[in-house]
């Protein structure tokens, strides 16, 4: 039987590819065939194979079992900008079914599947779906990474209300240190463990340079439901 999750964030850019990256790296170590998708994106370069994303390749890095790139991260836009915009411009629509697909296949080939979300829960990817319509196509439960800045309160508690209102199951939350000036960071992180119901997974230092890669402790992980039946 293949587990897996879905990482989605209280924003772009708080870290999502860090915890996705941590987690792959945790499970391959421990043994586990772990694989890592990234469904969506959009800021790519083009390569001889075509283009190519950064997270994607991060989550390839990581992984313990091969996969084609199409399969890792079946929409690949060149332009850093919203997904549905991307694929608007170069007249395509994302394709859920075309997903869900990827997803399988990788599924057959591991027991752990970790798919990466783009920008927020409910960030667009096409006219009629967002991430979170693609999280409940693939019937993943979420770990919400929630950026440490001010607002991050309201974000949190918004996401996992909207979380909430599908009937998806929050696994649990990481908290990432994305402004190294923000105050009262410890006050704040008391209030997100009361809003989100519990004590963060992990919490990650501000690192704008990328270097650190967290690994989040395996009795962390056990303690997740989709995961605390497997052996590491």
């Amino acid at each position: 039987m293949t587990v897996g999750c879905f990482i989605t964030g209280t924003d772009t850019g708080v870290g999502k590819t860090i915890v996705a990256a941590a987690m792959i790296r945790t499970f391959a170590q421990a043994g586990i065939p772990t694989a890592g998708m990234k469904p969506v994106a959009s800021g790519a370069v083009r390569t001889a194979e075509g283009l190519r994303n950064s997270d994607a390749l991060e989550l390839m890095a990581a992984a313990s079992v091969a996969a084609p790139y199409a399969d890792v991260n079946p929409y690949c836009f060149e332009r850093a900008i919203s997904p549905h915009l991307a694929a608007r411009d170069v007249n395509l629509k994302v394709d859920l079914g075309l997903i869900v697909s990827a997803y399988a296949r990788l599924a057959a080939r591991s027991s752990c599947v970790i798919v990466e979300g783009a920008g927020g829960w409910l960030a667009p990817i096409a006219s009629d779906a967002t991430m979170a319509t693609l999280s409940m196509a693939l019937q993943l439960p979420v770990i919400l990474v929630v950026g440490l800045r001010l607002g991050c309160l309201n974000h949190a508690r918004l996401t996992a209300e909207a979380i909430g209102r599908r009937k998806v199951e929050l696994v649990g939350w990481i908290a990432s240190a994305v402004d190294p000036h923000f105050e009262r960071a410890e006050d704040n992180l008391a209030e997100l463990a009361a809003i989100l119901g519990a004590e963060p997974l992990d919490v990650l230092s501000h690192d704008p340079q990328g270097a650190a890669r967290r690994i989040i402790a395996r009795a962390r992980l056990r303690a997740i439901s989709p995961f605390n039946h497997l052996s590491f």
